[in-house]
């Protein structure tokens, strides 16, 4: 991996895997979701310097209950998940902002942290610089390496050496359909030592009206977060997306048991995308789906861990069982 950035303190590595973003990644990936018959990208480029924002922004508004709901139970059970964790690292996969890693942290003195290692690892190194120094100036006796790269599939850079926390926060589980998170939890589970523990989030099944509202907020914000991933396209792929021709729509699907997020046409166009070397047509009411967010029930999720290798430990989940925090380990 090349070094991008490190701190004067020498206490914060950054680096970047090799090839990590490369425009031809991006456009075989977009050119493949725009061709097929319900066109699709891909929901990791929403998380651009811009998008990660606006995430922190929707995390903040009163309909999006699974951040508040998160850290309560990362506040309340903070000290039991860090118990006996002293010499080891602290993975978090698709790290953004550093609101949540915080309580873990916080729940230990500065003698357990100055022996711990945090390695947040996302795919917008701006982001990832950004929030990990930040990390610095609130905790300096840590040290931090940050890894810019698509955690879904490079999970093989993980060191094996030292003892490893790893956390995948924010109910982001269920952004990945069911044959792509049976993969990267098999990942994951193939990165763990045998003492390792995973830290999962996830969103469980609840009324549509609750879900529908966190995804439709007053506000407007995640519209405007559901547009961002059109800049994206638009810078790497040179691309001549417009915004203002695009709405957002958010429902859930009781049939998958899952929310998705679409921007619908209001006319019909011709986009170019110079960078993947495609024009596509798209007609009015159309859709582009931007995200899948599957949400679980206790059988559903365990169903899953299982088949990749993994068993719940401990299960912490708030009164109403609305989100919940499974620490798996291998079986």
């Amino acid at each position: 991996m090349t070094v991008i950035y490190q701190s004067d303190c020498n206490r914060l590595t950054v680096y970047e895997n090799p090839g990590n973003g490369a425009v031809e990644s991006v456009a075989e990936e977009i050119r493949q979701g725009l061709c097929e018959e319900q066109k699709r990208v891909p929901c990791k480029y929403f998380y651009d310097a811009a998008g990660s924002k606006l995430f922190e922004r929707i995390c903040n508004l009163p309909e999006y209950y699974q951040t508040r709901m998160e850290m309560e139970l990362l506040n309340e059970h903070g000290p039991e998940i860090m118990d006996g964790f002293s010499h080891g690292d602290i993975v978090e996969l698709g790290s953004g902002a550093n609101w949540k890693i915080r309580k873990l942290v916080t729940s230990i003195d500065h003698r357990r942290r100055a022996g711990l290692r945090y390695v947040p690892v996302d795919i917008s190194h701006s982001a990832l610089i950004e929030a990990s120094s930040d990390m610095l100036e609130m905790y300096p006796d840590m040290n931090i390496m940050g890894i810019v790269t698509d955690f879904t599939r490079n999970l093989d850079r993980l060191e094996r050496e030292r003892p490893k926390l790893i956390l995948f926060l924010g109910g982001t589980i269920g952004n990945l359909d069911e044959n792509e998170a049976q993969e990267f939890l098999e990942c994951v589970a193939g990165s763990m030592r045998d003492d390792d523990r995973f830290l999962l989030g996830a969103d469980m099944i609840k009324p549509a009206k609750i879900l529908e509202a966190a995804y439709n907020d007053s506000a407007g914000v995640t519209g405007l977060f559901n547009k961002n991933i059109l800049t994206v396209i638009n810078r790497e792929l040179d691309a001549d997306f417009d915004h203002s021709l695009f709405v957002h729509r958010a429902f859930y699907d009781p049939r998958l048991e899952r929310v998705e997020m679409h921007l619908e046409a209001c006319e019909d166009m011709e986009v170019e995308i110079a960078g993947a070397g495609i024009e596509v047509a798209i007609m009015s009411g159309e859709t582009i789906r931007t995200e899948i967010c599957r949400k679980f029930s206790r059988v559903s999720l365990e169903r899953m861990v299982r088949s990749a290798g993994l068993r719940v430990d401990r299960w912490y989940t708030n009164d109403d069982r609305w989100f919940s925090l499974t620490e798996l380990v291998k079986r």
